[in-house]
């Protein structure tokens, strides 16, 4: 008999902290679809993790902050994550970033081989497609395996019904799919390694297994 699959657990932050804001809603309805396709999903947003602006020196004199470690502790008790990030200015939000930064300075970093699905929600006509294209440029850096199919919340100061979905059916349907595809990968990656190849991206930086981008296969 085959040995029952555990239910995978996901780390499902909203990159903002106002309350009710958009990311906040939508990371709502990404937890609730990890919960209906049988995960386990771990609310939170990055209020949740406050960390001074990254520093050197002050890194030197004190060391990794209480909100970077907890952050840390949170990715490495889950098995991916999961993030509704807002944009800014056609980019990352400042605290995102920061975050990310903290937690990089960290070996073994939290992030590495991490799978990882982003998504947004904006007022804009072009949802917050900019602000996803930024945040993967540091996630893959970092070695997280970001997922292809992001998923962009246009208008969405008018995208929400009076119950708290999406309240056009196909695009909801959308997002479960998005979700439940990017489980798939999560459940095949962390029960089924099987036998892999790597490729490694040399990106002119000296060959370092704690930053090398590696594609398994």
């Amino acid at each position: 008999m085959a040995a029952e699959i555990r239910p995978m657990r996901y780390l499902v932050m909203s990159g903002s902290g106002r309350q009710g804001s958009y990311n906040g809603r939508l990371a709502a309805l990404a937890a609730a679809a990890v919960e209906t396709n049988g995960g386990i999903a771990e609310r939170t947003r990055i209020t949740d993790f406050p960390v001074p602006v990254y520093d050197g020196d002050l890194e030197a004199a004190e060391g990794i902050p209480a909100g970077a470690e907890a952050f840390r502790e949170r990715l490495e008790a889950t098995d991916a994550f999961i993030l509704a990030c807002p944009e800014y200015n056609a980019s990352v939000p400042g605290s995102v970033k920061n975050l990310i930064d903290w937690v990089s300075r960290m070996r073994p970093h939290p992030l590495h081989q991490r799978q990882v699905l982003v998504m947004s929600a904006s007022p804009s006509m072009a949802g917050g497609n900019r602000g996803l294209w930024a945040l993967r440029v540091p996630l893959e850096h970092l070695g997280a395996r970001v997922y292809p199919d992001m998923f962009s919340l246009a208008a969405a100061h008018a995208a929400f019904g009076d119950d708290g979905g999406i309240a056009d059916d196909p695009l909801a349907k959308r997002l479960d799919d998005n979700v439940a595809g990017f489980m798939e990968l999560v459940e095949a990656a962390v029960v089924f390694p099987c036998v892999k190849h790597a490729w490694v991206e040399f990106l002119g930086e000296r060959p370092d297994p704690a930053i090398d981008r590696v594609q398994m296969e």
